[in-house]
């Protein structure tokens, strides 16, 4: 993982816990004002307001996902699978 000292974030997400971010391309994507917009918008429509605890947005769940595909490349190349930089 290429990091830039500059561009070096964690997030600590309520269901997958810390999450990095694997690249400056995927940061600076993240802090694009229409990414940051999903901040704002509800994963889960109105239930929050039924149950409070549950006020996850959209940008949680864009994370999740990032997250996700971060772990499954990772067991594809454990199984051998080669998966170039373009692909990753």
């Amino acid at each position: 993982m290429n990091f830039s000292l500059n561009k070096l974030k964690i997030f600590n997400d309520p269901i997958y816990g810390f999450i990095t971010i694997p690249n400056s391309l995927i940061f600076d994507l993240i802090q694009h004002k229409y990414f940051q917009r999903l901040r704002r918008i509800t994963q889960m429509g109105l239930s929050y307001l039924v149950y409070p605890g549950a006020h996850h947005t959209r940008f949680h769940h864009a994370l999740g996902c990032m997250h996700l595909m971060q772990k499954a490349v990772n067991v594809l190349r454990f199984k051998g699978v080669e998966i170039s930089k373009e692909e990753e």
